[in-house]
């Protein structure tokens, strides 16, 4: 090979990623965690992104739909937030943090952009309401609750609404939700105490009238 012939075939070979060769991927195992899900898909594993899609967007959209008022942004947001960890996931590196704090931080983020955009910020506009085989006697009873609950968590301060939805409505640990909002796990769990201290007087004062 000459070598101008040589400098053209390295060139070539060094602008077209796609000439090089690619290291293989190994599939997680069927009983994967998130974690091992989230490092097969930043590898470039197809399915890991599924299965990471999978495992998330039902937490994902509980937390989305407790921090913004209509359902329709709920599922929206949801849809972003996936977009925006499927985009991030090549520049995803292990950390020793979970996996779901990285990607509740991305949703957090979404929240706040949206919660921007909409002024004044109506929080909680997602929770389960009665199913159609409830008498409807109880369906009653059960959508004051609801409207009860969706006042007083209107009362609480950003950051104790935050809380209970990545404590609750996720059913992350005090530890991974400090990780998701950049704070200490005691301030968390004081947070967290603190709401729901402050649900129980609201709810307690509308049951006295």
């Amino acid at each position: 090979m000459t070598e101008r012939s040589f400098e053209a075939t390295l060139r070539a070979t060094l602008v077209d990623a796609d000439a090089l060769p690619r290291p293989a991927v190994a599939r997680p195992p069927a009983e994967a965690t998130v974690d091992e899900l989230a490092i097969a898909a930043a590898a470039g594993e197809v399915e890991a992104v599924g299965r990471l899609y999978d495992a998330l967007v039902d937490p994902i959209y509980r937390y989305v739909a407790v921090r913004v008022r209509h359902r329709e942004d709920a599922e929206d947001l949801t849809q972003l937030v996936f977009e925006r960890i499927v985009t991030a996931l090549p520049r995803y590196r292990v950390t020793g943090r979970p996996f779901a704090a990285w990607a509740y931080r991305i949703a957090r983020n979404a929240v706040i952009d949206h919660q921007r955009r909409r002024r004044p910020t109506e929080p909680l506009g997602s929770i389960a309401e009665p199913s159609g085989d409830t008498p409807l006697e109880d369906q009653s009873l059960r959508g004051e609750e609801i409207r009860e609950l969706r006042d007083a968590i209107r009362l609480l301060t950003p950051d104790q609404q935050e809380a209970i939805a990545l404590r609750y409505a996720v059913g992350l640990s005090a530890e991974e939700a400090a990780a998701v909002m950049g704070r200490r796990a005691g301030t968390i769990r004081g947070l967290t105490f603190r709401a729901i201290e402050s649900l129980r007087r609201h709810l307690a004062r509308a049951d006295a009238r």
